[in-house]
């Protein structure tokens, strides 16, 4: 049973057309995630699902009592109190049970009260255990430190709390109370990598459903199951996890060239035919095909090739103006020989990143350093050697160092002990997270000059259009830009330098995912040398070859060769070897809590199920992709072949999942 469902839903803003068309359902379990540019309208469509905003159009109808929770970007809390208060509120049924069965207890020692209230006892005892009523400051103390709350934050007036705290203590509150489906937009914003850890574990054993708006893509990887991409005027959907979605994608869009070249070369045949015989023996068919053809050409022209081709034509004419005379012979081939493939609707940056001359083998080398400010240390790092090519991810939680320790490698500050040496022929370009580079008194067109002295005003214009940056945008001051725009503007001053070093402090912050993915892979074929401090741990597990993390509490950095994703396999081992050792070491403990290796072991089972589910779903979409590309065949015998043999490899590869899958299913 769907939690949700949307059918042909529509949302305009006077004449400005922000979504229309779009349907899908919310079933139990499903993890739905919302991906596109800024301005498509992802936020608005959450705030119509929960009844905040209106649809221009079409319905979203929700189950019977279906309970919703609802993350906004920046959460505020209708209510006074702590962070403990505004949690432990959720449960104030469970309170009020609680104090019965206390007044019941005391009841039970008075002789002419005790029957009644031992029958009523039972039952309320039941139901309290039943729900939890022994657990729920467990339960809140598991989420709120999740989240990144110490104990001595549990205290704290919601009055007194930052932004960022405020709503990472709303999605506390909101994950305890333990809706059916969870709207949540941005939900890891505020939080550091650890918390975002936690709220992907939470999610993936949760049983209830949720939609999601994320810019984090590893995020998306681990939770979602589905994909709805939004772009300006479509919506597509995609089975499985975020890179399930981008291979599935990219068969799409080769399967539509593939049959908008077979059916436009369907079509030239037929003007063939046309030209042959509108003068000949055959002439009444070749007038009917011309018809037929005058018909088609308009419908593609208007709804484009993909609903001529998938739908009955009925259905077509009711979204399509024809004609009622059908063109000549040359006005059809000319229209036909004029019908384009179709383009992807995501706006695109256009980034560039210019290498400088090669830099020498050793980039970057540390000895004995301490980072921080006088009277402050940081962290101390263990002696670094960064070498050309290599790609460092610095990680570790707001305000452990990351970005003063840029600063330092910069020279911009003294290190508190030990020394940095940098090698030689560097071209260093820096990307500051707060953009400090950007003159908030200048206009576009002034930042850019500033770069590019010589460029005519006409080129720098063209120059901004490939970030993203049209019409009188250029004009304006940079104190009135987003942290988007301000982010896209410092990424096109950065590619105007010539530079075999970058140095990048949160680049990709309050970029959209198709603008990640540009930088992503403009960085991948970066040839020089990258020092990246980021959260986005897509980005860093795309480029990263050494992982350096700082670890506040010991005040010290940590170096690991090899991807994110291979560091956190190994943290995940020596935790269980750990965990194993601890055993070892206190049988008796262990024996006290014999439980938690089952519940521990169920929570591990259902989130591989999850992992496994999302990984079938993408292979049956690329096996459904690659079917219906062989019903419809290439000329090439050799594709064909090649299809024939990946069609084999998938299947293959899906069969073992579902073994495993059929193993883990209780």
């Amino acid at each position: 049973m769907s939690l949700i469902t949307v059918t042909n839903l529509s949302k305009s803003f006077g004449p400005v057309d922000l979504f229309s068309g779009i349907s899908f359902a919310v079933p139990k379990g499903a993890r739905l995630a919302l991906v596109g540019p800024n301005g498509c309208g992802k936020t608005t469509l959450l705030r119509i699902l929960i009844g905040l905003d209106e649809p221009s159009g079409g319905t979203s109808s929700h189950a019977k009592a279906v309970r919703i929770g609802y993350l906004p970007q920046e959460a505020e809390f209708e209510m006074d109190g702590t962070v403990w208060e505004a949690c432990i509120s959720v449960f104030s049924d469970l309170i009020a049970r609680q104090a019965e069965l206390e007044k019941l207890e005391a009841e039970m020692s008075v002789p002419e009260k005790s029957d009644q209230a031992l029958a009523r006892y039972g039952p309320l005892q039941h139901e309290f255990e039943r729900r939890g009523g022994y657990s729920y400051p467990t339960r809140i103390k598991q989420v709120l430190t999740g989240l990144g709350f110490s104990t001595d934050d549990y205290h704290l007036p919601l009055a007194h709390l930052s932004g960022g705290q405020r709503t990472r203590a709303f999605l506390g509150r909101l994950l305890l109370s333990d809706p059916d489906l969870l709207l949540l937009d941005e939900p890891t914003n505020h939080l550091d990598i650890a918390a975002v850890e936690w709220l992907e574990d939470y999610l993936s054993q949760w049983e209830g459903a949720a939609v999601i708006v994320s810019h984090d893509r590893y995020f998306l990887d681990r939770v979602a199951n589905g994909i709805l991409e939004m772009a300006f005027g479509a919506t597509e959907h995609y089975p499985g996890n975020y890179s399930a979605y981008l291979q599935t994608r990219e068969l799409r869009w080769e399967h539509r060239r593939e049959t908008f070249e077979a059916e436009k070369q369907k079509l030239l045949k037929d003007v063939e035919y046309i030209k042959k015989n509108i003068s000949g023996q055959n002439v009444s068919q070749a007038k009917g095909k011309l018809r037929r053809l005058s018909r088609i050409v308009q419908a593609i022209e208007q709804v484009g090739m993909d609903a001529v081709v998938n739908q009955k034509w009925a259905e077509t004419a009711e979204d399509v103006a024809i004609g009622t005379s059908p063109f000549g012979p040359e006005e059809a081939e000319r229209r036909v020989r004029a019908l384009r493939a179709p383009k992807r609707t995501l706006p695109r940056l256009h980034l560039n990143l210019r290498p400088a001359m090669r830099s020498g083998e050793l980039v970057l080398q540390t000895l004995n350093l301490r980072v921080g400010y006088p009277g402050r240390l940081l962290f101390s790092a263990p002696d670094i050697v960064l070498r050309r090519g290599d790609c460092a991810a610095l990680i570790g939680p707001n305000g452990a160092g990351k970005t003063t320790f840029l600063k330092t490698v910069l020279g911009q500050l003294e290190p508190l002990g030990g020394e940095v040496t940098l090698g030689a022929s560097l071209k260093i370009g820096y990307f500051a997270q707060a953009h400090e580079g950007l003159n908030p008194e200048n206009t576009l067109i002034q930042e850019i000059d500033s770069i590019m002295p010589n460029w005519l005003p006409g080129q720098i214009r063209e120059y901004l259009a490939k970030y993203l940056f049209s019409g009188d945008d250029v004009f304006k001051p940079v104190s009135v830009l987003s942290g988007g725009e301000r982010g896209r503007l410092a990424l096109a001053k950065l590619a105007l330098q010539d530079t075999n070093l970058l140095l990048l402090d949160e680049p990709t912050n309050h970029l959209d995912i198709p603008s990640q993915e540009v930088l992503e892979a403009v960085l991948d074929d970066y040839s020089g040398t990258i020092l990246l401090v980021t959260h986005d741990r897509y980005l860093i597990d795309a480029l990263g070859t050494q992982i350096w993390e700082v670890e506040p509490d010991e005040s010290t950095l940590t170096l690991f060769e090899g991807t994110y994703s291979q560091r956190r396999t190994e943290r995940e081992r020596l935790a269980g070897l750990r965990s194993v050792e601890a055993s070892k070491a206190t049988p008796a403990r262990a024996l006290r809590r014999s439980v938690d290796p089952a519940m521990k072991e169920e929570r591990r089972r259902l989130a591989r199920l999850q992992e496994l589910e999302n990984k079938i779903a993408a292979l049956e979409a690329e096996l459904s992709q690659i079917g219906f590309r062989l019903e419809n065949p290439p000329a090439d015998p050799a594709k064909v072949a090649k299809l024939g043999q990946e069609y084999q490899r998938v299947q293959l590869e899906m069969d073992g999942w579902l073994v495993e899958w059929e193993n883990l299913q209780i």
